[in-house]
């Protein structure tokens, strides 16, 4: 994801001012918790169900596309939201992230990417590549460096010919310190029998078993519900950030495009 600085800077020679704005960058430790936290994200993106048949039909959906079992894990968080923006446009955006404060708590989860590489990322709390001191080396028993590995185990650039919903997709499998199984980034054109008007729909999925474990779920309800809420704030901002990014660059584009081409 191209940082929101540089857009900006390429757009300085006209004269057009969109309607819309980029989300503010986070400057470091203490915006990151104010954005991504405490905020209360404009849009609720989490998809609630109503009964544990509802969640199965929907994981088994989902499964049938990414070729993924979902329901081997306790918890299964599903993030969506609405974007005035092609699918590709943002799928572009997505596979060239690198950490924009725009649009991530980079000073608490600094991205990394491995060789460049979409496909593998890690995260690393505050940036630290090792300990500081050896008494650091775990938390809670678990280890925090890196946060998690991210490894794309699937990979869907170009939609296939039978795909109605111009479907774009990335499957990350996860490790580390962080307890995640598996992260799903799913974009698709709006399905309007859904109810959905706008022009594409991004679906967050993460699936895991809390602590690496199926069975920790009932026996620590309340510290997994804690958890989990953390999860899904930061998911909902990090989702409206995108949104917001997206559609003010479509914007912008289009405006840029509509310039007569100086001499």
């Amino acid at each position: 994801m191209v940082n929101s600085y540089f857009i900006t800077k390429s757009l300085n020679t006209s004269e057009h001012i969109s309607e819309k704005k980029p989300p503010a960058l986070s400057k470091g430790i203490l915006t990151d918790i104010a954005y991504f936290f405490l905020n209360k994200p404009k849009e609720d993106t989490f998809i609630k169900f109503d009964s544990s048949e509802e969640r199965f039909d929907y994981s088994q959906r989902i499964m049938q596309r990414i070729e993924v079992d979902t329901n081997k894990y306790s918890v299964l968080n599903l993030n969506k939201i609405g974007i005035n923006a092609p699918v590709n446009h943002i799928f572009r955006q997505l596979i060239h992230f690198n950490g924009d404060p725009s649009c991530w708590p980079n000073h608490i989860a600094k991205v990394d990417r491995i060789n460049n590489d979409y496909k593998n990322i890690r995260m690393l709390p505050f940036g630290w590549k090792r300990y500081l001191f050896k008494s650091m080396k775990s938390f809670l028993g678990l280890p925090i460096i890196p946060l998690f590995l991210l490894k794309a185990i699937r990979v869907k650039e170009v939609p296939d010919n039978y795909d109605f919903d111009n479907a774009r997709y990335i499957v990350y499998e996860c490790s580390g310190g962080y307890p995640i199984g598996i992260l799903a980034i799913y974009i698709r054109s709006s399905i309007p029998e859904l109810g959905e008007t706008t022009t594409s729909q991004l679906i967050f999925g993460v699936g895991f078993n809390f602590f690496g474990k199926l069975e920790w779920q009932e026996k620590r309800k309340l510290v997994s519900r804690l958890w989990e809420w953390v999860h899904n704030r930061v998911t909902a901002n990090v989702l409206n950030r995108i949104k917001q990014l997206s559609e003010w660059r479509l914007e912008n584009l289009q405006e840029s495009q509509k310039q007569p081409h100086e001499n």
